[in-house]
């Protein structure tokens, strides 16, 4: 049964503000990709979207139920537009509505093609409503696209990144172009749905559950957390004015109940070191399931049972930490092009280590450290990294220059080890007073935007009153490793055609992204 078109009160309000029909100076259609140097075809031109409206619908408790989504995103057109793309591989759509009106639309690949009946001028805000889109979770495998939208025992959740949002559901598929988001969610009664950020309201009625949630600072799609199942949900505690709030299989709930209680503390940490929590709520979220990885998922990170009941404190710990601290440096500061990953993942494993060696867990953690060997201090971890660095480039790109955007290659060991070692050379060149400011500096400097390498050379560079592009820019885009500075008797291993060592990093990143 079709459901007719319906819009939100604060949509409908949101039409009275729209400019009016475009100019008629010569619109055009805007790009099919952003042109992202590791997938120019990602993303879209001509707009930027300033909020995602979804109603998700499960129709059934069946884990593998698929969504019935109707959609509304509010846009500002950057240029003026004939027609659109959004970013969309799901299963199909009813159809589009712009500025209230029904628009043409094709499928092109994973491309929707939206030709409005009116252009748009530039400059103007406008809405795109669709409805009935579907889209269903897959069991997750060795394939990253089928952890996208995956299914568990008690129901399925979402691991979108880096370009699979919109297998879920039609969006602007590229971290460059963030924006807030409110979840509708209506499912059976006894099924519970968990979305990022807060749950504004929650009733059941007719057999039906209906929950609104609303992350109110800018999000990129791949940090989408679209979950509904059976879970447990921890009680929440507000911490240093943050609450925290927890999501656990109902089988996991005794195992995890002292393990989450370290959250206070572990939000502590980063606190103490680069200042005030980014968003309104943190949590995490504990499925059943093995799907390889943990993954910073906004406001509520994504961490799988297997590193619970495969693993020591020693890992899962400063697994934890590294996902946090993706809260700060990746979700609220997110990277302008993939090529910047590093600053994500590179950041993420720094907190990460220097946590380990704080709690005594750094050597325990062997198999995420090269030749799967623990180390006692972090000198120690970074003089191993700085050995595999020309091998490292030559296996996969410079740090901040990936060679291509397939996955393995994507989150490899230099993003994340190779990352660390680039703030440690830097902390070296710039003393731990000048880097501490930095990092204070970015994340606050850049809070719910996107950044870029350069501008981390640049900020770098004004807090520490030097003139640091030529060393960073060896570090993060030279072909071969530079000096470290401090440690002149550090060497770099000889490159070797077959080292293995790409094989092990592509067996090991991608667990931790």
């Amino acid at each position: 049964m079709r459901h007719p078109v319906t819009l939100p009160a604060v949509v409908l309000t949101s039409l009275a503000l729209l400019a009016a029909p475009a100019a008629a100076a010569g619109p055009s259609p805007g790009a099919a990709g952003l042109g992202d140097r590791l997938n120019p075809g990602i993303g879209n031109g001509g707009y930027d979207v300033i909020h995602y409206d979804l109603g998700l619908r499960y129709a059934t408790s069946d884990p593998a139920q698929s969504i019935d989504g109707n959609e509304t995103i509010l846009a500002r057109a950057t240029q003026s537009l004939s027609r659109f793309n959004l970013d969309f591989a799901g299963d199909g759509l009813a159809a589009v509505y712009v500025n209230g009106r029904s628009a043409r639309f094709t499928r092109d690949g994973e491309e929707l093609v939206i030709t409005p009946r009116d252009a748009i001028r530039k400059g103007a805000r406008f809405l795109v409503t669709i409805t009935h889109f579907r889209a269903t979770p897959t069991e997750p495998g060795d394939d990253p696209t089928s952890e996208a939208f995956f299914i568990t025992p008690d129901g399925s959740g979402t691991a979108p990144q880096p370009y699979y949002a919109h297998l879920v559901y039609p969006s602007n598929d590229h971290p460059r172009d963030k924006a807030t988001f409110t979840f509708r969610f209506d499912v059976p009664a006894g099924r519970d749905p968990v979305a990022n950020g807060v749950e504004l309201a929650r009733w059941t009625r007719g057999g039906r559950t209906h929950s609104i949630y609303l992350m109110r600072q800018p999000m990129a799609t791949e940090l989408t957390q679209i979950a509904v199942g059976d879970w447990d949900f921890t009680p929440t505690e507000v911490h240093r004015g943050v609450p925290i709030r927890d999501v656990v299989a109902p089988s996991l709930t005794e195992l995890m109940e002292p393990i989450l209680a370290l959250e206070p503390a572990q939000l502590d940490y980063m606190v103490d070191r680069v200042g005030r929590y980014p968003f309104d709520i943190f949590g995490s979220f504990v499925p059943d399931t093995d799907l390889g990885f943990a993954l910073e998922t906004q406001t509520i990170s994504l961490i799988d049972q297997s590193w619970f009941t495969e693993f020591g404190q020693g890992v899962w710990d400063p697994t934890m930490v590294h996902e946090l601290s993706h809260m700060w440096f990746g979700d609220s500061v997110s990277p302008y092009e993939w090529s910047d990953l590093w600053l994500n993942e590179g950041h993420a494993s720094w907190y990460e280590f220097l946590y380990a060696e704080e709690h005594g867990f750094l050597e325990e953690d062997t198999e995420f450290y090269p030749d799967e060997q623990g180390y006692a201090t972090m000198e120690e971890l970074m003089r191993a990294v700085y050995a595999h660095g020309n091998q490292w480039r030559h296996d996969f790109g410079p740090v901040a220059r990936p060679s291509h955007g397939d996955f393995d290659n994507l989150f490899s060991f230099n993003v994340y080890h190779g990352g660390a070692l680039v703030l440690y050379a830097l902390r070296q060149k710039i003393g731990n007073a000048a880097f501490s400011r930095l990092e204070r500096e970015w994340v606050s400097r850049y809070r719910d935007d996107v950044a870029s390498t350069d501008d981390f050379i640049d900020l770098a560079s004004r807090v520490s009153g030097r003139n640091l592009r030529p060393f960073l820019r060896a570090w993060l885009y030279g072909e071969r490793i530079p000096p470290m500075p401090g440690h002149p008797d550090w060497t770099a291993d000889p490159v070797v055609e077959e080292s293995g060592l790409r094989a092990l990093s592509v067996a090991t990143m991608a667990r931790r992204r």
